[in-house]
C-alpha cells in the first residue's frame, strides 16, 4: 500500500529532496503534480503567473515518467517554472505583452533539454515586459508581490520565475538576465541566481532583449540544484547564431574550501548603497565572513566596470531593444507598458556612428577591466546596493529599478559570468531583515567554479552528478569508468589526475556496448570516442576505472561537453559504476569501432595505418 504524501512545504521543495523522496517511494511524480495543481488552481495573489498548466498537462509529462527508474534521469519528476519570454510548446508566449502573444509549435532547445531529462514544466511566469525592468512592476498581468514581504519589490525581470521557486511552486525556474534579471530576484528572495557565460544556454525561442547579451538563467535553492539544471540544459542548438560550447578553463580545479582564494572588492569609493545602511551593514558582514574563511580580500579599481555599466542603459544598446521588436512596437505603441514604451521609444535617438562609438568605446573598457583578473580569482560585490518597497517603485519607477542595477548591468557586456548567492539579511537600518545577497562573478566559462565558491562559503557539499547513487559512491571518494580521451596517457587525463583521482584498474564493460568515433571540433580538440548501450548487437569494451574526490567530481563533470555526459555503465562483473555515456542522436553515420574493443585499439591500428602510409 503507497504511502500518502504530505503537501511538501517551501524548505523541501528542492531537487535533493525530491530525488530523495522519489527513491524512497513516499512521492511519485503524479503525487507531486496533484499538489502543485491545487496550489496553482486557486487565487494567485503573488501574481506568479501568465499561465499555469492545468492538472491534466502537468500530467502528461509525469506520466512520461512512469515507467523509468528515478535514478535513470537527473532531474526526474522535478517541478521547474519557465520565464513567459521562453518558448513552452503548445503554450502561448507572451513576453509579458497580451497583443504580442505567438503559440510556438516546440519548445526552446534549453526547455526541451531540461524534460528530457525528467523535469515537469509546471507554468510560464510573470515578467517585467520584453524583459525590461529590474523591478517586477512593469507587467500588464499585474505587478509580481515579493513572496516574503508583497510591500517590497519582487525583482525583475525575471520576477514570477524567482517567486515561484520562494513559494515552493517550483523547486528551480528558467529566466533570463541580460543587465541583472536573474540575479536581483534572486537576491530578493534568498535564492541562486545562476547567470551563465553568455550563449552556453541556447537563447534560441526566447523573445529576445538585447539578442547580444541574453542570457538563460536558472533559480534554485542550492548550489547543488543550480548546477544541475546547469548540466542538463547547457548545450548548443542548431539555428542558434549566438550559441557557443562551454569551454571551461583547462587549469580549472575544484575547491572544497575558501582559504587561499582572492576576491576583487571594489574600492570603498566606489561602493554605492543609496543610503541604505542595513545593505552596507550586510556586506560589511559578508566580508568579514568571507576573511573567516581563509579568503584574501584585493582591492580593485571598479571604475572600468562601472563605465561599462552605463553603458547598457546610457548608450546605444538600448535601441538593441527596440530592434528586437521594432515592427510591433512600431505597429502596436499602445500595448505597451507605460514605462518599458518610454526606455525603448527611446532607442530611436541613436545613431549607427554612436553605436559603433559605443564598441570601440566598449573594447578600451573591457581591455582595462581584464587587467583585474590577474590579480584575483573571483569578484564580489553586493547583488544589489539596496531593496525598495512598491510604493517607492511606483512614485519612481525609473529612478529606483536604476538603483538595482549598479552591480549588475556590467557583466554581460564584458562576458562575464556570474552568481547571485545568498548573504543573510539587511542589518540595521530600513531595510533590516530583508534577504541580502552578493554576487561571485569570473570570467567566461568559469560557471562551476563561482558554484564551488558558494558551496564553500555555505558549506554545502558538493554532491554526486546526474545519474549518481549512493550504492555507487561512498561519503568521500566517486569511481568513475573513462573510455576513451581520459584514459592514462591520453590527452584528457590530466583532468583525472589534477582533481586527486586515483587509478583502480583497467576491466571491461558487460557485452552490451557500441563505441563509435565522434567527429572532431577542430584540430585543437582531442579525438573522442561516444560509448553507447543497446539492447542487441553489444560487445565488452576496455574501459579504467578511476577513484575520485567527491568533492572534485561536481568541477569534473562540468567539464564534459555535449554530446558526452555522465551515466550508469555495467561492468563485466555485473557491477555498476558512473561512466561516460554518448546521446544516441550524435552516433549517427559515425565510425563504428567496437570490433576494436576499445579506444587503445583502434588509436593503435590509426597509428599504424599512418606510419604503413608514410613508409
Amino acid at each position: 500500500m503507497s504511502m500518502k504524501p504530505q503537501t511538501l512545504p517551501v524548505e523541501t521543495m528542492s531537487i535533493t529532496a525530491l530525488r530523495a523522496r522519489y527513491r524512497d517511494g513516499t512521492l511519485t511524480p503524479a503525487q507531486l503534480v496533484a499538489q502543485i495543481a491545487a496550489r496553482t488552481a486557486g487565487d494567485d495573489p503573488h501574481r506568479v503567473w501568465i499561465r499555469a498548466l492545468t492538472r491534466d498537462e502537468m500530467m502528461r509529462y509525469a506520466d512520461a515518467l512512469a515507467d523509468k527508474d528515478p535514478a535513470s534521469l537527473p532531474l526526474y519528476g522535478i517541478p521547474f517554472a519557465i520565464k513567459d519570454n521562453i518558448d513552452l510548446a503548445g503554450v502561448p508566449t507572451t513576453a509579458g505583452c497580451p497583443e504580442f502573444a505567438y503559440t510556438p509549435a516546440q519548445s526552446a532547445p534549453v526547455v526541451e533539454r531540461l524534460i528530457a531529462a525528467g523535469a515537469i514544466p509546471v507554468g510560464k511566469t510573470n515578467l517585467d515586459q520584453f524583459a525590461t525592468g529590474l523591478s517586477g512592476q512593469r507587467s500588464p498581468y499585474g505587478a509580481c508581490r515579493n513572496a516574503l514581504d508583497p510591500r517590497y519589490a519582487s525583482g525583475g525581470s525575471s520576477s514570477g520565475s524567482a517567486v515561484a521557486v520562494a513559494l515552493g511552486l517550483a523547486a528551480f525556474s528558467l529566466g533570463t538576465d541580460t543587465a541583472g534579471s536573474g540575479r536581483v530576484p534572486a537576491a530578493f528572495h534568498g535564492l541562486f541566481g545562476l547567470k551563465p557565460t553568455k550563449g552556453v544556454l541556447s537563447t534560441l525561442g526566447v523573445v529576445p532583449a538585447c539578442r547580444s547579451l541574453d542570457c538563460v538563467s536558472i533559480f534554485a535553492h542550492t548550489a547543488n540544484d543550480a548546477q544541475r539544471v546547469f548540466d542538463c540544459a547547457r548545450g548548443t542548438a542548431e539555428g542558434d547564431p549566438h550559441a557557443r560550447e562551454w569551454t571551461p578553463p583547462a587549469d580549472a580545479r575544484s575547491r572544497a574550501s575558501l582559504r587561499g582564494v582572492r576576491f576583487g572588492v571594489p574600492r570603498t569609493t566606489q561602493l554605492e548603497f543609496y543610503g541604505d545602511t542595513s545593505y552596507a551593514q550586510a556586506f560589511d558582514g559578508a566580508l568579514a565572513r568571507l576573511r573567516a574563511a581563509g579568503a584574501e580580500l584585493v582591492e580593485i579599481d571598479f571604475e572600468p566596470f562601472l563605465a561599462t555599466a552605463r553603458l547598457l542603459y546610457e548608450g546605444p544598446w538600448v535601441a538593441e531593444r527596440l530592434a528586437a521588436i521594432r515592427p510591433f512596437f512600431e505597429a502596436h505603441p499602445d500595448a505597451l507598458h507605460p514605462v518599458t514604451r518610454a526606455i525603448i521609444d527611446g532607442a530611436t535617438r541613436w545613431s549607427a556612428a554612436d553605436a559603433f562609438a559605443a564598441f570601440d568605446r566598449l573594447a578600451t573598457l573591457r581591455e582595462a577591466a581584464s587587467h583585474v583578473w590577474t590579480q584575483i580569482d573571483a569578484l564580489v560585490t553586493p547583488t544589489s546596493p539596496t531593496t525598495a518597497t512598491v510604493e517607492a517603485l511606483e512614485a519612481d519607477p525609473i529612478g529606483v529599478n536604476a538603483r538595482f542595477g549598479y552591480y549588475t548591468n556590467f557583466v554581460n557586456l564584458l562576458d562575464l559570468s556570474a552568481l547571485a548567492v545568498p548573504a543573510g539579511a539587511g542589518g540595521e537600518g530600513a531595510h533590516e531583515g530583508k534577504p541580502f545577497g552578493v554576487t561571485f562573478v569570473g570570467r567566461a566559462h568559469e560557471d562551476a567554479q563561482l558554484l564551488d565558491l558558494a558551496r564553500a562559503w555555505l558549506e554545502e557539499p558538493a554532491e554526486p552528478a546526474p545519474g549518481a547513487s549512493r550504492a555507487l559512491a561512498g561519503p568521500e571518494t566517486i569511481r568513475v569508468a573513462v573510455v576513451g580521451a581520459h584514459l592514462s596517457g591520453e590527452p584528457l587525463n590530466g583532468q583525472l589526475t589534477e582533481r586527486g583521482a586515483t587509478l583502480l584498474g583497467t576491466t571491461t564493460t558487460a557485452p552490451a556496448y557500441r563505441l563509435h568515433v565522434l567527429p572532431q571540433r577542430d584540430v585543437k580538440t582531442p579525438a573522442k570516442p561516444g560509448l553507447l548501450r543497446v539492447n542487441e548487437g553489444g560487445a565488452a569494451i576496455e574501459v579504467e576505472v578511476w577513484s575520485m574526490p567527491a568533492a572534485a567530481f561536481g568541477s569534473f563533470v562540468a567539464l564534459i561537453p555535449a554530446p558526452l555526459g555522465i551515466g550508469t555503465l555495467e561492468l563485466a562483473n555485473g557491477e555498476p559504476v558512473l561512466g561516460f555515456l554518448c546521446e544516441h542522436a550524435a552516433l549517427e553515420g559515425t565510425a563504428d569501432i567496437t570490433g576494436y574493443g576499445g579506444w587503445r585499439a583502434w588509436r593503435a591500428h590509426e597509428a599504424a595505418g599512418l606510419a604503413e602510409a608514410g613508409a
